[in-house]
């Protein structure tokens, strides 16, 4: 048996890099084995008949349990903070087991109302289906929140900073607010990550995150994650995952937990370059509006400041030209990809309303702030002089 790692003694930067791991080491092996296989052998068929009836801990088959994928659910729920943790195959497999496996017929969900694209689809198109009534709401102002929840959802789902447009909710106080009323609070905390932000720290019931971002950082894995500390909760969401087969498959977990090991050393250089790029952009003469939590002049601000460790790597700014002048800017680009998706090593730039947004209608997204001059700038880990360079002389193109 390894040695159990004294992790509540460390900082977060020791834990990105040494959190999770084997509980058992095989060979001495410094990074854990990728158990590559879809079922587990028994020495008996007493040995299994006592895993299958519960009396036996042990493997018995990947969809349901496997090492690899144990080990980077240990990670992530140090990361975070929480007892547990669930993996699963997407981001969007994270996020549709946490609504279908607590949900059911007649109850209600209160949901931001500025959210990811697939989120939001799902959320507002296919709920409904089953009988989940959805309210959508500026979680963002607490106000509004309270009298939203005034319906008596039985969860409320937010993202903090939201997608695209980087409102920042406070936390702490959408949970007082949602357990007031009897409902749980899950926050998708994938713009943030467990190095800025810790939701459950802050009241949250439960966390979700896209690994496929910043956690893996490097743009080849999808993933997703659920994380608490109810065991109740994690009984439910583990026994809707193992059915439904939304599982993370043992390689996609070792990438994902070999890309984490790095999530510090990223993650200070790439808000660096967020904030640098943020101020840069905020006077440069073709972009109307800068959205950045690091900025004194973002609206909730203070509120960033309590909660976060830090202002993340993600931005969005408004092109004067509208729509033409954010086409004109990301033609032209040359170092930074025009591409979805965020949190990579890469600096990467879409635009919502006509790619990760674009199924929402358009009255929808501008009232929720999502304008069609609204750009989307994920940012990572270059020389902040190539990228300052590389934004500039785009915008200039613009007329």
């Amino acid at each position: 048996m390894a040695e159990e790692k004294a992790t509540s003694e460390w900082r977060k930067e020791t834990l990105a890099v040494h959190a999770g791991g084997m509980k058992e080491v095989i060979f001495g092996e410094v990074s854990p084995p990728i158990f590559q296989t879809s079922t587990f052998g028994f020495t008996s068929a007493e040995e299994g008949a006592a895993r299958f009836a519960g009396e036996q801990s042990g493997y018995i088959y990947t969809r349901m349990n496997n090492p690899t994928v144990n080990a980077l659910e240990d990670a992530v729920a140090v990361l975070e903070n929480g007892t547990w943790a669930v993996a699963a195959a997407t981001g969007m497999a994270a996020i549709s087991t946490v609504l279908l496996s607590l949900l059911s017929q007649g109850e209600g969900l209160a949901a931001g109302d500025c959210l990811y694209g697939p989120t939001r689809v799902v959320i507002q198109r296919e709920l409904p289906r089953f009988g989940i009534r959805s309210f959508f709401v500026d979680t963002s102002n607490p106000e509004l929140l309270e009298d939203t929840l005034g319906t008596r959802p039985k969860l409320v789902f937010l993202e903090t900073p939201a997608n695209p447009t980087m409102k920042i909710t406070d936390v702490a106080a959408a949970a007082r607010l949602a357990h007031a009323v009897g409902a749980l609070l899950i926050v998708d905390n994938t713009f943030a990550t467990p190095y800025c932000q810790r939701p459950l720290e802050l009241g949250a019931d439960l966390v979700v995150h896209s690994l496929t971002k910043a956690l893996n950082g490097h743009s080849d894995v999808l993933g997703g994650m659920i994380v608490g500390r109810d065991d109740g909760l994690k009984k439910k969401i583990k026994k809707f995952v193992t059915l439904t087969g939304a599982t993370m498959d043992p390689h996609q977990g070792w990438l994902i937990w070999r890309g984490m090991r790095t999530l510090a050393l990223r993650l200070e250089r790439a808000q660096a370059n967020a904030l640098n790029l943020a101020e840069f952009l905020q006077n440069h003469p073709k972009v109307a509006w800068v959205s950045y939590p690091g900025l004194p002049n973002h609206p909730q601000h203070r509120i960033a400041r309590r909660q976060m460790e830090g202002f993340g790597f993600m931005l969005s700014f408004g092109v004067k030209s509208g729509l033409e002048g954010g086409q004109i800017l990301m033609n032209h680009l040359k170092l930074i990809t025009v591409a979805v998706s965020l949190g990579g090593v890469e600096s990467l730039i879409q635009h919502p309303a006509s790619m990760t947004h674009a199924s929402l209608p358009r009255q929808e997204r501008e009232q929720v702030g999502l304008t069609d001059d609204l750009v989307r700038l994920s940012v990572g880990c270059e020389a902040i002089e190539d990228l300052r360079a590389d934004l500039n002389q785009a915008l200039n193109r613009i007329a």
